[in-house]
């Protein structure tokens, strides 16, 4: 079995070091945070021995797999710490969990010959607890070089993963889509909650007038489509609401005038793919 090694044992961290930890894919050896207590405290949430926490980048031990589970500032960094210490060689795979940077981030891994890849779980880790519970079937893209995928795959697909394969090429792009899906429609949603109340809704009565319509419309989305899903005024071809509303909007917050702008267009070129496919 091949030893793991973990450096950044924050949410993501832990519960991917929880789930290989449960299902035996790698005996772990160390796990690295910058305070011993926070690593002491990811061994015990892993279900690992607190012996194994590290807070000192000096007393690291060979690993056959390192898991780079740091902010993505860090990631070339800290693989670069890694190789001067001389803790890398052919026999290596480095991978790191970043949803928007590519393995091509570990480019002194890879000057040590070893094998490197990138793995992103598709999912909230608001709640760590709650996502290592409910983890099957959790989408995790990966790219990189075919060795590392050789041994991570089985891993991800042991551990209960949907894995997806991409692209280097295109992990940018890639990662724009789940930031659009879930930490800009956080934001879009607390500007709906905002207007509510600012029209003089109480706090509670914005939630519960919401969260129907947004659950809805997500619901719709993914069982009918984003097209047939699509209701309101666009939907209506009733501009003349919609110009009325955005002015309403920027003036009583500019940067909320701003989004309701941004989504006209699009919204529009969807409206005409709703009419067009109920023809």
């Amino acid at each position: 079995m091949k030893t793991l090694s973990i450096i950044g044992a924050g949410k993501v961290g832990k519960v991917f070091g929880r789930r290989l930890q449960q299902e035996r894919q790698f005996t772990l050896t160390q796990v690295l945070n910058r305070r011993l207590d926070s690593a002491q405290r990811a061994c015990e949430f892993i279900g690992a021995d607190t012996q194994l926490a590290c807070a000192d980048e000096a007393l690291l031990k060979p690993s056959d797999v390192w898991m780079l589970a740091v902010s993505d500032d860090q990631i070339a960094s800290v693989c670069e710490k890694l190789q001067q210490q001389q803790l890398l060689n052919a026999d290596s795979i480095v991978f790191h969990c970043s949803g928007a940077k590519a393995s091509t981030e570990l480019s002194a891994a890879l000057a040590c010959g070893s094998a490197v890849a990138s793995i992103h779980p598709v999912a909230s880790f608001a709640d760590p607890e709650q996502v290592a519970q409910h983890f099957q079937g959790t989408i995790c893209s990966i790219e990189g070089e075919q060795r590392a995928l050789d041994v991570l795959i089985p891993a991800l697909n042991a551990i209960g993963a949907r894995v997806v394969e991409i692209s280097a090429d295109t992990k940018l792009l890639y990662h724009a889509g789940s930031v659009l899906a879930s930490n800009y429609l956080v934001t879009l949603l607390d500007t709906a909650l905002r207007a509510y109340q600012a029209a003089g809704v109480p706090a509670e009565l914005a939630l519960a007038m919401a969260a129907p319509l947004a659950r809805q419309s997500m619901e719709n989305v993914f069982a009918l489509g984003a097209a047939k899903a699509l209701t309101g005024p666009i939907a209506r071809g009733d501009m003349h609401t919609v110009v009325k509303q955005q002015e309403v909007v920027q003036q009583w917050d500019v940067k909320a005038g701003r989004v309701y702008e941004a989504f006209i267009s699009p919204t529009q070129d969807l409206a005409l793919l709703k009419h067009h496919s109920e023809k």
